[in-house]
């Protein structure tokens, strides 16, 4: 399902490429028939946000979205696990389903980066796809609703996931439960995180699950990225 890896691409670190690919995605999302209809005008804003904003402010936004606190972490077992040690196994697992499906992983993002699990899903059979959708709807429906309450235009992502889940979401009591939330991305809230002891998988970098390489690197060399995973190289000049 192209739309899944196009999903993908405007999910991950915003670069160069993607603001150079702009009339490519539009008319992906214009005329892809797998996208629902109603999800395309806040898809098309967001890419329209995307590429009108100077890439550095796009970046440092993506960071402050995405990178701080845990509520709206692109990590997908984060939600499931937190930092217990079944979050070990559950990556296990996940990266045996890459790999009997033929996909090497690009070592810079952990197994449950969303992103890379969309490119994932994007190889798969569409029943496979609706099924692996389905497991992880909950999660997308309150990472959506956290977004939306952020006036972030990333929650047409998640909406779009839920839709092609084809889950319902109790959205009304989802905006009740977030709105009771107090935010982990403040200053204070990030402050008190970094004194608690955490459970921490570390890999041979040094990196734990809590904060990837990808993390630290899109903090320390802001524009700098690769591939999500290595099948077969692309033809030249296509974005996806």
């Amino acid at each position: 399902m192209r739309s899944l890896a196009l999903l993908a691409r405007l999910l991950d670190y915003p670069t160069a490429e993607l603001i150079a690919a702009q009339q490519e995605i539009d008319e992906i999302l214009q005329n892809d028939p797998s996208l629902p209809d109603a999800s395309r005008p806040s898809l098309i804003a967001l890419v329209d946000e995307l590429c009108s904003n100077d890439l550095l402010d796009s970046q440092e936004s993506y960071v402050a979205t995405f990178d701080r606190g845990r509520a709206t972490s692109l990590l997908l077992f984060e939600h499931v696990h937190g930092e217990s040690r079944d979050r070990g196994q559950a990556m296990v697992d996940l990266m045996n389903e890459y790999q009997q499906a033929g996909l090497e992983i690009d070592t810079r993002e952990l197994p449950d980066y969303l992103p890379l699990f969309l490119e994932f899903l994007s190889t798969r059979e569409s029943e496979e796809i609706f099924q692996w959708l389905a497991s992880i709807s909950h999660i997308l429906a309150l990472v959506a609703e956290r977004l939306k309450q952020r006036e972030s235009n990333y929650a047409a992502i998640f909406n779009t996931l839920v839709a092609l889940a084809g889950e319902e979401a109790d959205w009304q009591q989802l905006a009740l439960t977030v709105a009771a939330e107090e935010r982990d991305d403040t200053p204070e809230a990030l402050d008190k995180v970094w004194e608690e002891e955490m459970v921490r998988f570390v890999d041979d970098q040094g990196a734990s699950c809590g904060e990837s390489q990808a993390v630290k690197q899109r903090r320390s060399d802001l524009g700098k990225v690769q591939p999500l995973y290595v099948q077969e190289p692309a033809p030249r000049g296509e974005f996806l």
